[in-house]
């Protein structure tokens, strides 16, 4: 693929520059907001070498182009912001609606820590599984270095956040990360002592209770999301000869202690809050649970909103370490596996067959299930309810045996260190997504007719 010209070609069938009113990208699509969405010409895109699919779903045009996204995004931002046509305002747009900017705001802030999210996961699943065999002990250095390397994306996961987000809300995503380091300085968490989250102090006679937020995720969010009207303010009144020192210098004056008196309670209460009532759910009724969100990821996946419920994931993983919806979220990436393997052995057309097994490939080594999902899924309505039957079988079992994983990975074989927690969740893991599989291999099967085409 010519990154440069698949970026063309989009922003040329989209409208052009002067149709693009913001832009971001996710694990594998390319996220715009169109101006005038009627301009865009669907077929036109989706002829663009590179580009599997046209999604216009939550407020936002979506082009699915798969792993390669990043590429295409950078040389389609060169093209929008170099043409000096357009200077684009991150994170607005008022066409959107409010539940559309939270989706879209929520895929801007995360996508680019995914990389590190992952490596992070799966460096953790290896590491315990090297203790639990006995080649690494954990007293030793090996472990120590090994520990810090796959938990600090975690422990400084208010710095990531905070540098995200400003680029999301128009905000320094340097000043950003100094307010988000300050909440863990030790002289910070110094104040807490030995007892934790609820202590009090007072800044100015004004009194603050204390926080700790290594690893929290809606805390610093917020307090970006308030900067940026501070600092968009002071870039516009402030002098250009004093605003090296000035703009800095307001912003963590203001932010740090407002963060710490009002925003950060508030955020690791309501993050607390969520991933509770989500947590209680599971444990009431984790059947259900794995019904809902086994058969339903891909539902999700499909609309481009299943970024909404990967904080909660995050938060979990950092707060409890671990969590129960990930292993829900495998049931459907196995599912589609399962569906794709059924094609294979019942189609005959080969273009089709293909299809199929690469799915299979992708799917098992990469955990991106977009590609199958809109080139084969989706067109063939029984199919696509195979893989949520599937996924929602397999889902169901997950959440029965109160299945979890150590790490936010996405559901790939090579994200399996993620169950390694003890043997009875490794165990019910496997057990969980075999069903998945086999369920949506046998329905894949019978609903597919051997006289199937690709599409």
């Amino acid at each position: 693929m010519n990154f440069k010209e698949t970026a063309k070609g989009i922003l040329e069938n989209v409208g052009g520059v002067e149709n693009i009113a913001n832009m971001t990208h996710c694990a594998t699509r390319l996220r715009l907001n169109l101006k005038d969405v009627s301009k865009a010409n669907d077929e036109a895109v989706k002829s663009v070498d590179g580009v599997v699919n046209v999604i216009n779903k939550a407020g936002q045009y979506q082009v699915l182009i798969g792993t390669e996204v990043p590429h295409v995004y950078d040389e389609f931002e060169n093209l929008v912001k170099g043409s000096g046509q357009l200077k684009l305002e991150e994170g607005t747009n008022d066409g959107e609606s409010i539940i559309s900017k939270i989706f879209s705001s929520i895929s801007a802030i995360f996508a680019p820590l995914l990389p590190a999210l992952a490596g992070s996961g799966i460096l953790r699943g290896l590491l315990i599984l090297a203790v639990q065999l006995g080649f690494i002990a954990e007293d030793s250095g090996t472990y120590a270095i090994l520990f810090a390397s796959s938990m600090a994306v975690f422990y400084f996961l208010p710095v990531l956040l905070a540098f995200t987000s400003a680029r999301r809300f128009g905000a320094s995503p340097y000043i950003s990360a100094l307010i988000g380091a300050a909440l863990l300085h030790p002289n910070f968490l110094a104040l807490m002592g030995n007892s934790g989250n609820g202590v009090t102090t007072s800044f100015f006679g004004i009194p603050a209770v204390l926080m700790d937020y290594n690893s929290t995720v809606v805390p610093i969010i917020l307090s970006i999301w308030a900067f940026s009207y501070l600092y968009k303010w002071l870039d516009k009144n402030v002098p250009e000869t004093l605003k090296l020192v000035i703009v800095p210098l307001v912003s963590l004056i203001v932010m740090v202690p407002l963060t710490v008196i009002v925003i950060g309670p508030i955020g690791v209460y309501s993050g607390e809050a969520i991933a509770n009532v989500v947590n209680w759910l599971i444990e009431r009724s984790g059947v259900l649970t794995g019904i809902l969100i086994g058969g339903g990821w891909s539902v999700l996946v499909s609309f481009g909103v299943h970024w909404a419920v990967n904080p909660i994931m995050i938060n979990n993983i950092s707060q409890f370490g671990y969590d129960y919806i990930c292993p829900l979220t495998f049931a459907c990436n196995f599912a589609v596996i399962g569906t794709a393997i059924g094609v294979y052995f019942k189609a005959r057309d080969k273009k089709l067959k293909g299809f199929a097994l690469t799915g299979v490939i992708t799917v098992a080594l990469s955990a991106i299930i977009e590609p199958t999902l809109f080139g084969m899924l989706v067109k063939n309505k029984k199919l696509f309810l195979a893989q949520i039957i599937a996924g929602a079988v397999g889902g169901a079992y997950l959440g029965l045996m109160k299945v979890v994983t150590n790490a936010f990975v996405f559901g790939s074989v090579t994200t399996f260190p993620a169950f390694i927690e003890n043997n009875a969740n490794i165990i019910n893991g496997v057990i969980g997504l075999a069903i998945s599989v086999i369920v949506g291999a046998v329905l894949g099967y019978i609903f597919t007719n051997k006289e199937d085409k690709l599409a």
